[in-house]
């Protein structure tokens, strides 16, 4: 059967689709001994010799696998990195190094983050039109008011763009131990139906509130609240299911 090569590459773990694209116009793939740059090429992988990076396809791809991680901060959401920082591959064990991340939490960041080598899942999760519930814990710098709450809970601006509605709860005021110093901290839970790019600390930013620290608590009904920093685990099939309605 005849498929996009961005997708055999994604069924076979080699990145994202969409990073499969990069690797593909970045002339990185050979089939059938010829060099292939244009998005639209399909080959068959039962038949058809594919090649990345000098490395020969495997005729089977392996069995669609689904993690959860609790990512700790100090690790990037790559597969690989230039800058040779330790990426979330790096805490896994040899039988998961042919997942890839779907979707991101910045170096940073922390909590909640699902690997697979399942091109269609992870597109129907990163898709913006199946707003995919994703709750943080954050903290930010001093305490906000109730319209900034409100604002941010209505929308901002963000590079032309309104952001969509946004649930925001304030859960903790902490006091700064310095008696001399007036500033103080703020845990909110925020929970958005979007993943535009470092748009949590971009919009705390904006209304004047820095973010602190950000940890990622679920996505959907997905909680990392029972994983160790740095641990993982496989998802249940009713999870795999309730994240993925068109998985059967």
């Amino acid at each position: 059967m005849l498929e996009r090569l961005q997708k055999i590459l994604s069924r076979h773990g080699i990145a994202s689709r969409r990073e499969s694209e990069q690797i593909i116009l970045a002339g990185k793939v050979w089939v059938n001994g010829k060099q292939v740059t244009e998005l639209g090429t399909k080959a068959e992988a039962a038949s058809d010799r594919i090649e990345v990076n000098g490395k020969l396809l495997k005729i089977d791809a392996p069995a669609f696998t689904y993690l959860l991680m609790n990512k700790p901060t100090g690790v990037v959401c790559t597969c690989d990195d230039p800058q040779g920082r330790k990426t979330v591959l790096n805490l896994l064990p040899e039988e998961y190094q042919h997942l890839y991340p779907v979707g991101r939490l910045d170096y940073n960041s922390s909590g909640a983050l699902i690997l697979t080598n399942d091109g269609d899942f992870a597109n129907y999760l990163m898709h913006p039109r199946h707003h995919v519930d994703k709750t943080y814990e954050v903290w930010v710098k001093d305490i906000p008011s109730q319209s900034t709450l409100e604002q941010w809970q209505q929308g901002v601006m963000l590079e032309g763009r309104m952001t969509l509605p946004a649930i925001v709860h304030l859960q903790k005021i902490a006091q700064s131990p310095n008696p001399k110093s007036l500033t103080s901290t703020t845990q909110l839970q925020v929970i958005l139906r979007e993943g535009r790019n470092r748009q949590i600390r971009r919009v705390a930013e904006q209304l004047g509130h820095p973010v602190l620290a950000l940890h990622r608590v679920a996505i959907a009904s997905i909680s990392v609240t029972s994983l160790k920093m740095g641990m993982y685990r496989l998802l249940k099939n009713t999870e795999i299911k309730d994240l993925y309605p068109a998985k059967t």
